[in-house]
């Protein structure tokens, strides 16, 4: 592996290349002809560890791996000693030896972190509490998909998590405007604000926050929300009742451009965050988004490990 080796941890790891990854993935989704030829991967192995279960995460995955030439690898916390009988540190150069690549759904970022520190393979965040950068390559690719259609800002509803973070950092890297409604307390972290706000400075986007969801979705031309309480944060007692006019529902989103797209990254609660109405109207995006997660991935997977065959495809398709 090159010395040179590039990381995912946060989608901003890839900001100034995110317009050309969307295009790949794009034009790749819809190749009938020179992709099913095309194998990038052939001859790597790409290992994904899980401590947290997967349905999108890890078929998106396996099956993205599948369809470039390379053989997936799937590993469960049980599997491995990742942190436990033997140091994130260890296992990374371990791993390093046997993999071309890998990608890491956990708990902690800092997790991610120690992981991609010390491994001499590229290292995909596939969610950790901080950040979700694959969700956003998805996300953004969908927007784009949709952009003739779509008018308005990118309105966020609900809490100030790592998918917000990560779909601020993507939404102004593209600039599109960004507007999020969080209960208080609830905000986003800061830091990843302040990235966003840079971003958004180069790029002629903004960014805006309030606690008031209708202010947010005012003449949007996209609408996100995510589950109120995820994965791990069961025993915050109190956490759901904090939420209590922040559901997506037909009242919320007629304040909304009338094709405003709606999005969801899934398993969403239906009549929790979101209605049954909304989640199945005719504005919903959410299986587009849902299959792009394997489209972006790949795009994201042969620019990290086969930068050559990245660039060779981007050129002559």
């Amino acid at each position: 592996m090159s010395d040179n080796k590039s990381d995912l941890l946060a989608i901003d790891d890839f900001s100034s290349e995110l317009a050309e990854i969307i295009e790949w993935a794009i034009r790749f989704k819809n190749d009938d002809g020179f992709a099913e030829d095309f194998k990038p991967l052939e001859g790597m192995s790409i290992g994904s560890i899980y401590e947290k279960p997967s349905t999108r995460t890890r078929v998106s995955f396996e099956v993205g791996v599948r369809k470039l030439g390379g053989q997936p690898l799937t590993l469960l916390s049980n599997d491995i000693q990742l942190g436990k009988s033997e140091s994130i540190a260890d296992t990374a150069a371990v791993l390093s030896r046997y993999l071309d690549g890998i990608t890491y759904r956990c708990f902690g970022h800092e997790t991610v972190e120690e992981l991609a520190k010390h491994s001499t393979v590229p290292v995909i965040n596939a969610l950790s509490d901080m950040h979700h950068p694959c969700q956003a390559a998805a996300d953004l690719m969908t927007i784009t998909e949709h952009s003739d259609s779509v008018k308005g800002h990118i309105a966020w509803v609900g809490d100030g998590n790592n998918v917000l973070h990560d779909l601020m950092l993507a939404g102004v890297s593209l600039g599109h405007d960004v507007k999020y409604a969080t209960p208080k307390g609830y905000e986003p972290n800061p830091d990843v604000v302040k990235r966003a706000v840079e971003i958004a400075a180069g790029s002629g986007a903004s960014i805006t926050g309030t606690n008031d969801p209708i202010e947010a979705v005012t003449g949007a031309g996209v609408i996100y929300t995510d589950v109120f309480v995820s994965m791990g944060e069961e025993s915050m007692e109190g956490k759901f009742a904090d939420f209590d006019g922040f559901q997506v529902n037909e009242d919320l989103v007629s304040h909304a451009h009338p094709n405003y797209l709606f999005m969801h990254c899934l398993p969403a609660h239906r009549g929790e965050e979101v209605t049954d109405g909304v989640v199945d109207s005719a504005n919903s995006v959410v299986f587009d988004q849902a299959e792009n997660r394997m489209w972006a991935q790949m795009s994201l997977l042969t620019l990290m490990c086969n930068r050559a065959a990245w660039d060779t495809y981007l050129e002559l398709s």
